[in-house]
């Protein structure tokens, strides 16, 4: 099949558009400087995947794939959470992945998101958690996804959609959890029973008889950019389980 007209203008458009920008606004790696991306493939290669999970939920027992510890497993929905590096290193400095992440969201650079979320994909095949049958970001509320432009776990999510399985794309929705409330940044709270308080009941479920045969009995991968306490997670993890879902998995990037 011969591309149409009407695909080849857009194409044009299309790479016009990113040739000013590219003038206009040149990007650079944000480790090394390098033109052309703001996160070469070598700095990438650089960020060290963690080698060991633990139980996301006391963080204490050591568990194969991320998975919750049988003690924790009485209380909390979630099934386990990979992290795929550091936040900070041992003398509680911020890594690069750290700053990585801080530009993404808080200096809008939407391009990141195919580098991080070539960082997902990587942990999740270096364990053992089976393949899910859908994908879904943490969402925002309507009033942050405004002022940040794009909802920054959504264009992860995307990637892995997309890449995580070779010649097959994994289903994403971003419709089926909703976030009722406009809550504080989790990050800007230090103490942990007010991170819980924070985000506790703002999830719903988007009920609609579609969404419900979606989850119903399927095994489904949370994303998220960073963890503090996980509460947002078990919280989404919680409204899944109450509504059909079979499993419930996590995947960030690092965990604060």
């Amino acid at each position: 099949m011969f591309p149409t007209k009407k695909y080849m203008r857009h194409s044009r458009a299309s790479k016009l558009h990113h040739f000013i920008l590219d003038i206009l606004f040149p990007a650079f790696c944000i480790s090394c400087d390098k033109h052309g991306e703001w996160l070469c493939q070598k700095c990438l290669n650089e960020i060290q995947l963690k080698q060991n999970q633990s139980c996301p939920i006391c963080k204490k027992v050591s568990t194969p794939n991320g998975e919750v510890c049988f003690d924790c497993k009485k209380e909390y929905s979630i099934d386990a959470v990979l992290v795929a590096s550091l936040y900070r290193n041992k003398n509680k400095t911020k890594t690069f992945l750290a700053q990585a992440i801080h530009v993404y969201k808080y200096n809008f650079v939407k391009d990141l998101g195919k580098s991080l979320g070539e960082l997902m994909k990587k942990i999740y095949l270096q364990f053992s958690l089976p393949l899910p049958d859908l994908i879904i970001p943490v969402p925002l509320h309507d009033r942050r996804l405004r002022w940040r432009g794009f909802n920054q776990s959504l264009l992860i999510a995307n990637y892995l959609s997309q890449e995580l399985i070779t010649n097959l794309e994994i289903e994403t929705s971003d419709k089926i959890i909703l976030r009722s409330k406009h809550t504080r940044p989790q990050m800007t709270i230090r103490n942990r029973r007010e991170r819980i308080q924070n985000v506790a009941n703002v999830f719903v479920f988007n009920e609609t008889e579609e969404n419900i045969n979606l989850i119903k009995n399927k095994t489904i991968l949370l994303v998220d950019d960073i963890t503090t306490t996980g509460s947002t997670l078990f919280e989404c993890a919680k409204v899944l389980k109450q509504n059909g879902a079979k499993k419930v998995y996590g995947i960030v990037l690092a965990r604060e």
